[in-house]
C-alpha cells in the first residue's frame, strides 16, 4: 500500500502536475486535493493522510494556518511549497515552526517541463516524511560521483584513501546503533578542550538548529559554524530570524569572516563555506563550489576543511536530515581526534544524516534534540 498524499494548492495547474508527479511513483497515492487552508483541515481530518503537501499563499485561509490547525488537531507531516523571494522564506520558516516538517521551492518551471530531478526530489520528500511516520530510518549512500566532487572541491588528495562506505546489511546497522546507544541523560563531560562547534543539518535542521541555538549563552566560548541545507533565498533570513532569538549572535557567512567566540556562522544557500588560517580560529572562506556537488552547501565540504585548519580541537554535531552529507568530512574530522555526536533516531525528522555517521562508527554518542544543547555546554565548557 502507498504512502497517502493530500495535495493542497490554490492553483489547479499546480494540484494537478504535483497529483501526476506523486501518483507515478508506486510507492505513493494522492488520496485528495484542496484549493485552500479550510478544505485542507477538513480533508485532513476526513481521509487520514500520512503527508500533506501545502501551498502558503492561498485565498480563505493561508498554509500557515492551515498547519497550525492540522498540528493542534491531529498531527501529519506536512510538506511545505515556498517561492523563492523574502517574503517567502520569513512565511516558510513561520509554517516549520508551526509544525511542518520540511519546505521544497516552488519553481512553476521545474514542474511544468517535468524536469527529472525536480520530480525525484518532491518524491524522495514525501516518502522520507511519510517513512518517519511509520519510524523507518532511511539513509542515501554516498556515490561514487560524491567522492570525486568532494575530493576536487577541496583540492586535497588524502580525501580520496578515505573509503566510503555503502550501508551495511540492517542487522549490523542496528549493532552498531545500538552500541553507540540513546544518552537520554547528559551528565558527564571528557574534559577535553575545544576551539570551535560544528553542527551540519537538512530536514528538520531550522526547527532543530532553534532550539540548540537559543539555549546557548551570549558568552559561549567558542564560534560556531552551521550548515543547513537550504537554497539562497532563505539563509539570509533565517540568519536574521535566527539571530533574534538567540544570545549569541548568527550571522550569514561572508569570506573573510574571522571566527570569533560567541558568533555562529551560517552558510550561504548556494554556495560552500570552507576554512582557512587566520586568526585565532580561522577565517571563512565561501566559494560557488562544483555544479557536481549534491549539496550546496555541503556538511562534508565545512567539515573536512575545517579538520586541516582547527584539526582534533572541534565539536562536530550532525542533526536530522536526508542522506549522508556530512559523514565523510566527519570522519575526516574523526580521524584528526575530533569528536563526533549525532542526533538520535527519536527526535528525528528524518535519521539520514545521523544515522549515516551513527552506523558507520564515526559517532561517539547519540542523543535527544531535547538533551543536545544541555550536552554542548557541559562537554565545551572547558574552553
Amino acid at each position: 500500500m502507498g504512502i497517502k498524499v493530500l495535495v493542497v494548492d490554490d492553483s489547479s495547474f499546480f494540484r494537478r502536475r504535483v497529483s501526476e508527479i506523486v501518483n507515478q511513483d508506486a510507492e505513493l497515492e494522492v488520496i485528495g486535493t484542496a484549493s485552500n487552508g479550510v478544505e485542507a483541515v477538513k480533508m485532513a481530518a476526513e481521509l487520514n493522510p500520512q503527508v500533506i503537501t501545502m501551498d502558503i499563499e492561498m485565498p480563505v485561509m493561508d498554509g500557515i494556518t492551515a498547519v497550525k490547525q492540522i498540528m493542534a488537531s491531529k498531527p501529519i507531516p506536512i510538506l511545505m511549497f515556498s517561492s523563492l523571494t523574502h517574503d517567502g522564506a520569513k512565511a516558510t520558516l513561520e509554517a516549520l515552526e508551526a509544525g511542518a516538517l520540511d519546505f521544497l521551492p516552488k519553481r512553476f518551471e521545474d514542474i511544468a517541463s517535468n524536469k527529472d530531478d525536480a520530480i525525484l526530489l518532491l518524491q524522495q520528500r514525501i516518502k522520507a516524511l511519510g517513512r518517519r511516520r511509520l519510524f523507518r530510518p532511511i539513509a542515501r549512500a554516498t556515490t561514487t560521483s560524491d567522492k570525486a566532487s568532494l575530493s576536487n572541491e577541496l583540492k586535497r588528495p588524502s580525501l580520496a584513501s578515505h573509503t566510503l562506505r555503502q550501508p551495511a546489511h540492517v542487522a549490523a546497522n542496528v549493532a552498531v546503533a545500538e552500541k553507540v546507544g540513546r544518552t537520554s541523560s547528559v551528565t558527564r563531560a571528557s574534559g577535553k578542550k575545544y576551539k570551535a562547534l560544528l553542527i551540519g543539518t537538512s530536514t528538520g535542521g531550522p526547527v532543530a538548529l532553534q532550539k540548540v541555538l537559543t539555549q546557548l549563552p551570549a558568552n559561549y566560548p567558542h564560534p560556531i559554524l552551521l550548515i543547513q541545507h537550504m537554497p539562497a533565498a532563505f539563509t539570509p533570513t533565517f540568519a536574521t530570524r535566527l539571530n533574534s532569538l538567540c544570545k549569541i549572535e548568527v550571522k550569514e557567512a561572508v569570506s573573510g569572516d574571522v571566527l570569533k567566540p560567541g558568533c555562529a556562522y551560517l552558510a550561504p544557500g548556494g554556495m560552500q563555506m570552507m576554512l582557512e588560517r587566520g586568526g585565532a580560529y580561522g577565517r571563512i572562506k565561501v566559494i560557488a563550489g562544483k555544479a557536481e556537488m549534491n549539496y550546496k552547501p555541503s556538511v562534508d565540504i565545512t567539515f573536512a576543511s575545517t579538520s586541516k585548519v582547527i584539526g582534533g580541537d572541534v565539536l562536530a554535531v550532525v542533526l536530522t536530515g536526508m542522506g549522508a552529507d556530512g559523514r565523510e568530512g566527519a570522519r575526516m574530522l574523526k580521524s584528526v581526534g575530533a569528536t563526533i555526536w549525532a542526533q538520535d533516531e527519536a527526535s528525528c525528522v528524518v535519521y539520514g544524516m545521523p544515522q549515516a555517521v551513527t552506523t558507520s562508527g564515526i559517532a561517539t554518542k547519540s542523543i535527544a534534540l531535547e538533551q543536545m544543547a544541555d550536552a554542548i555546554l557541559k562537554e565545551t565548557a572547558n574552553g
